[in-house]
């Protein structure tokens, strides 16, 4: 369910709301290669990882908006790609530091020799959400990890079979360029 309601939130985010000078993310279930220019057939200056921090510099042409990635490149990227949320990847040392909070609070808590039943409890919740929210994090972070070693499979398999195209015509013109005739030299003792 959240998952849908982060999907209809980026498809709301229009390019325009992007504004020069502000934080962003790069979505985290993404890998996408930072272009030249705003568009696919533009030189690709490198890749930016899913849930990277990026600097959004507001200019949009069509589906690509200009970044400036965590190396400071200045490139091209599909502004659907691009969201204004933390990625997992800013908020799971978060998570995790409020789970070590949480815990030395819960620690404190009891060798106290005054705590209440209703300070224990709260702390206790506090304990099992984040509990919950480091398992969602790394949940998401794992899925999003095998989604990437997926399309760089796809990837591979790809150049595969385009080199066996490649290989396959460059078969076909050599067969055909054997059979066709040859011009004959004339003989000597003819005219």
């Amino acid at each position: 369910m959240l998952r849908f309601f982060a999907l209809v939130g980026l498809l709301l985010l229009s390019p325009s709301l992007l504004a020069a000078g502000q934080a962003g993310y790069i979505s985290d279930k993404v890998y996408l290669y930072l272009h030249g220019g705003p568009g696919t057939q533009f030189r690709i200056l490198g890749s930016v990882e899913a849930g990277q921090a990026i600097s959004l510099l507001g200019e949009t042409q069509g589906d690509y908006t200009k970044i400036i990635d965590h190396k400071g490149r200045e490139g091209w990227v599909e502004a659907t790609m691009v969201t204004r949320q933390k990625s997992f990847r800013e908020q799971l040392p978060e998570v995790q530091a409020e789970l070590i909070k949480t815990k030395s609070e819960l620690e404190q808590a009891l060798s106290s020799s005054d705590n209440n039943a209703e300070q224990l409890s709260q702390l206790k919740s506090d304990l099992s959400r984040a509990q919950r929210d480091l398992a969602k994090a790394s949940s998401e972070r794992d899925n999003a990890t095998s989604k990437l070693a997926n399309i760089e499979k796809n990837e591979r398999f790809q150049m595969w079979q385009e080199g066996g195209i490649i290989a396959a015509i460059g078969l076909l013109i050599g067969v055909i360029l054997v059979y066709l005739p040859r011009p004959r030299r004339k003989q000597k003792n003819r005219w």
